[in-house]
């Protein structure tokens, strides 16, 4: 990239000291100067191309889209809501090259990237005229401008003793043919947002229509089977995650009702029901991330754990694990992925409010964690509140949970915390919230992270914290002093001293 900006610039300095120094004795001048412009420009063209793609493609190969109807399914599909397969047939004109027979597999691998790709039709048929030839469909989004193959394509043929001639075939696309996009984007409504993404559980497609595709919702759902193998089922949901036990009400928009699904997850295996217990497959990096925090024999509390992804990967890692779930589901399905992944040894698993989770024991633990002399200690502690909706708001127990002295600094629990926010700027969002729930700030002493964008303008964040030792501990009471002791030991008494109000 710098070596190009560089004969960029060089080239810019010759065209304007050459060019313009020579003009008033250079007769040829506008000669010289449209020769010259005409590589500048090309080699600008060249340096702006690399710049947005990070990657130079050949003039030649770049798509066509000169046509963007060609493979848009018959327009009488506009507005269909029950799928009718048959109502897609359409004949399309793409451009054949005729081949030998001898040479057609070699060529094939040459010229993969123009040869028509596309289920169903197939890329090499028979020539009616010549039995010795075969017939290639190229793809014509993948022509030049001109309709015609680039200059590297034909020097691939002149290799191969191939005339670089193109005829013209019909061709009918069916159903099969399209893409999920293409159907979508002919069935709906011109203009509205198209919808072909989706959260794959297993063999579950779960979705998050909008209010205008709600009417096409059992035709997206068939076409997402039709064209994703292993998908037998699509849901919608249609309600947001706002219950105590944290699931959603969902629709079976096409297939089958089965919602006992299994997944894989960072080489880790789950089962559950999808229908009554949270799981988002785009958490996965997130899991990971946090686990790759811990170091074996670390503490980890989960206090939403779900069915386990925090919990059992940090399992696997030699951690200690304490897992809590609230919903009874969730809490069913934790146990039986502790022993399908054989590590329901090391995880201890409970079924409590996060509150009573965080004041039993949590703290319990913590009591006993932190009671060690650094000397002894060489793990870390780490609380993992995954429930974005609600967590910040459990902060608030953190504040004189533990009894006794404060501990070393660097052996205080630390916190990751996730919260949405619609806030212009998240990251301060979240943080006030956070220090709101504390009672103390935490400025310098926190990070946070975008986990990712929920919606236009949501975001899940996570901010990760050491709690502070004069949050986490309730502050010491002096000890009162004995009437038999000598009065040389008592408090000399001084109206501004703070440890004589204090007393008082």
């Amino acid at each position: 990239m710098r070596i190009l900006w560089r004969l960029h610039g060089c080239c810019a300095r010759i065209l304007t000291t050459t060019c313009f120094g020579t003009a008033a004795s250079n007769t040829s001048f506008p000669t010289a100067w449209k020769s010259l412009a005409q590589h500048f420009d090309r080699l600008s063209g060249l340096f702006i191309e690399v710049q947005r793609n990070s990657s130079f493609r050949m003039p030649e190969t770049v798509e066509n889209k000169s046509n963007p109807e060609l493979y848009s399914p018959h327009p009488d599909v506009r507005g269909m809501t029950i799928l009718d397969r048959a109502a897609f047939k359409k004949t399309i004109t793409v451009p054949v090259l005729r081949v030998k027979k001898e040479v057609i597999n070699r060529l094939l691998k040459s010229l993969k990237h123009m040869v028509l790709q596309r289920a169903g039709p197939k890329r090499v048929i028979d020539d009616p005229e010549d039995e010795h030839h075969k017939l290639v469909l190229l793809d014509p989004h993948k022509m030049s401008s001109e309709g015609s193959l680039g200059e590297a394509d034909q020097k691939i043929l002149e290799q191969f003793d191939i005339i670089p001639e193109l005829s013209k075939r019909d061709v009918e696309f069916t159903y099969d043919c399209f893409k999920a996009e293409e159907i979508f984007q002919a069935v709906l409504p011109e203009g509205q947002d198209v919808t072909s993404g989706f959260s794959r559980v297993g063999h579950i497609a779960h979705l998050n229509l909008r209010d205008h595709q709600l009417p096409y919702k059992h035709l997206i759902g068939q076409v997402i089977i039709d064209k994703n193998p292993g998908i037998t089922s699509v849901v919608n949901k249609i309600n947001s995650i706002d219950n105590t036990y944290r699931n959603f009400q969902m629709e079976i928009l096409a297939g089958e009702t089965n919602m006992m699904t299994k997944v894989k997850e960072n080489s880790i295996q789950y089962e559950f029901d999808f229908s009554k217990v949270y799981w988002n497959p785009r958490l996965s990096t997130e899991h990971s991330r946090i686990v790759n925090l811990l170091k074996p024999e670390d503490v980890l509390f989960d206090v939403f754990a779900g069915v386990g992804p925090f919990a059992i990967l940090a399992a696997r890692k030699k951690c200690r694990v304490f897992a809590n779930d609230l919903n009874p589901e969730s809490y069913k399905w934790l146990q039986h992925n502790c022993k399908l992944n054989k590590v329901d040894r090391t995880i201890q698993v409970f079924n409590m409010d996060g509150r009573d989770f965080l004041k039993g024991p949590v703290k319990e633990q913590l009591t006993k964690e932190l009671s060690l002399s650094t000397k002894e200690k060489k793990n870390s502690l780490h609380i993992v509140m995954n429930l974005p909706a609600l967590a910040i708001e459990f902060l608030d127990v953190f504040k004189h949970l533990l009894d006794g002295e404060p501990c070393s600094s660097n052996l205080l629990p630390t916190v990751h915390c996730y919260g949405f926010s619609k806030h212009d700027n998240p990251a301060k969002d979240i943080q006030d919230k956070a220090e709101a729930f504390l009672g103390t700030s935490l400025e310098g002493r926190c990070s946070i992270r975008l986990v990712r964008n929920v919606a236009p303008s949501k975001e899940m964040l996570c901010i990760s914290f050491q709690v502070p030792a004069d949050v986490l501990y309730k502050r010491q009471c002096p000890t009162e002093v004995s009437p038999e002791e000598p009065a040389s030991k008592r408090l000399r008494p001084n109206g501004d001293s703070s440890e004589e109000k204090s007393i008082s």
